[in-house]
């Protein structure tokens, strides 16, 4: 039987009753099953918050302890970026599961957290075969927050960033620290300045691709000082500039034809969108509502921003939304 051998459920029961206590299971065993087969599944036992979903699955098998922790380090990354495209049988022998578990999470706009990464050589145990093991929290984009040591955090990069750029006149050498989880996940940000109200730069990732810490550094000084809309920031103006960041969701795919269903099915104050057609391609984030709160408007300039014309719309016309938990001087403490 496929099952003879799993002991999924042996690993992970009294961890469950010792976390949760004398609770309800359904175990599935997954098998062969498409990505599509498995978020259904998934879909079926969600619930609310009275239910928690495992997946469950090794990382890479009997490696080197080098090869093996490299090698997972580029696993979890793509789950954190929910590419289950980039995770193969080598990287995750429970890979049909991840597959539609991070379905599931991009249908619900989810950010993954890992939480710790280990291989058997961390315990004991010969280090030139170890299996790989990781640990990855989901939650809701919408509801996520950074713990506010962690806003902090991101809000003092972003400004120390900006305000050596300006004083030095170059880019500085940050040596990282201890961090936490969620300032070393994959994420993508924007960080916008202000000044005087009045936008002066604005440059951020579309995808994550990067840590958070370092994505936000990077944002920050090319928001500075490679915007090409302005010149770079000087030391005169940094008594008045306002800096805010916006940490992204992945962006999902709108199934739209038409701008019209595209006005429809947009949620104003809350979508940022990404436009993409051919080459061309810009991005408005949420709080460009509250300047442009006409969804019509709003698209027609976004469409002017990618350099297409207002009343553009081809086959290839592709649109995305995204959330972001956004925060500025006053939320970071």
């Amino acid at each position: 039987m496929a099952n003879t051998r799993e002991h999924g459920i042996e690993v992970h029961l009294p961890f469950i009753q010792r976390a949760l206590g004398d609770v309800a299971i359904i175990p599935v065993l997954v098998g062969q099953a498409t990505p599509q087969q498995v978020a259904s599944a998934l879909e079926a036992v969600w619930g609310g918050p009275e239910t928690a979903i495992i997946i469950s699955s090794d990382l890479s098998h009997y490696l080197g302890y080098d090869e093996a922790r490299a090698k997972d380090i580029g696993t979890v990354a793509a789950i954190e970026q929910l590419r289950g495209d980039r995770i193969g049988g080598a990287e995750a022998c429970g890979r049909h599961a991840l597959y539609g578990l991070l379905e599931r999470a991009r249908a619900l706009d989810m950010r993954a957290t890992s939480l710790d990464y280990r291989n058997s050589g961390d315990t004991h145990g010969d280090k030139a075969r170890v299996v790989g093991y990781a640990s990855v929290a989901f939650e809701y984009a919408q509801e996520a927050r950074l713990t506010e040591s962690d806003r902090k955090l991101v809000f003092d990069i972003a400004q120390f960033m900006v305000r050596f750029g300006a004083e030095k006149g170059r880019r500085p050498k940050i040596a990282w620290g201890r961090l936490s989880p969620s300032m070393k996940a994959q994420r993508a940000s924007f960080v916008t300045l202000t000044l005087n109200g009045a936008l002066r730069g604005c440059i951020g990732s579309v995808t994550a691709h990067r840590a958070l810490h370092e994505d936000i550094a990077d944002s920050a000084w090319k928001a500075a000082f490679g915007d090409p809309r302005f010149k770079p920031l000087t030391a005169e103006e940094l008594a008045a500039v306002k800096v805010d960041v916006s940490i992204l969701s992945q962006a999902r795919p709108i199934a739209v034809n038409s701008e019209a269903e595209l006005i429809n099915a947009l949620d104003p104050d809350r979508d940022g969108l990404i436009l993409r057609d051919g080459r061309h391609q810009a991005l408005f984030l949420p709080h460009v509502w509250g300047g442009i709160p006409d969804p019509r408007v709003f698209i027609r300039a976004l469409k002017r921003k990618a350099g297409l014309a207002p009343d553009h719309w081809s086959s290839e016309t592709r649109a995305f939304r995204f959330s972001v938990e956004s925060f500025g001087q006053s939320d970071a403490h």
